[in-house]
């Protein structure tokens, strides 16, 4: 098995970077989960490109500081209830069912979704702070069965404008 996840990044990333698990860039998780094989992960990409590219350019407000885990002791930042955003969820969740791929987290999905920012250590962002939906990513959780980094495999990015 093949374990990838779909992510907004709300800090800079590009396309084939590799980071060490312990060092995520920030992100939204959109959908993780399992596939059987490499070219499954090129499946994925390819259903989930239009729906990605629906979505660039959403703005997202970012709401208060909560606890997720066990305990409450992983910090991180809510997003604020957004149509664009849960859509977003919603489609890619279906396109990777579609293909026959087991999603990790069944009941933090479609309706038990709550998108956050989890903190890294003294980078996070704060109540009220914008960000727009503009750096999608597929990311590999163990490229090449290395589970101690992280790839991104495919990114789909909104120019911006100054």
């Amino acid at each position: 098995m093949r374990n990838l996840i779909l992510v907004a990044f709300v800090e800079p990333v590009s396309d084939g970077l590799v980071f060490l698990r312990t060092q995520w860039p920030l992100h939204i998780t959109l959908v993780r989960f399992d596939v059987d094989s490499d070219t499954a992960a090129e499946q994925v990409a390819a259903v989930s490109a239009p729906h990605a590219g629906a979505a660039l350019g959403a703005n997202l407000t970012v709401g208060e500081y909560a606890g997720f885990g066990r305990n409450g002791s992983v910090p991180v930042s809510l997003i604020q209830p957004q149509k664009d955003l849960q859509v977003l969820h919603e489609q890619l969740v279906a396109a990777v069912e579609g293909l026959g791929a087991r999603v990790l987290t069944p009941a933090h999905t479609m309706a038990g979704y709550r998108p956050h920012v989890s903190h890294h250590g003294d980078k996070r962002p704060n109540p009220g702070d914008g960000v727009v939906l503009d750096r999608i990513a597929l990311v590999d959780m163990a490229p090449d069965g290395d589970r101690t980094v992280r790839r991104v495999l495919r990114l789909w990015t909104r120019a911006r404008t100054a």
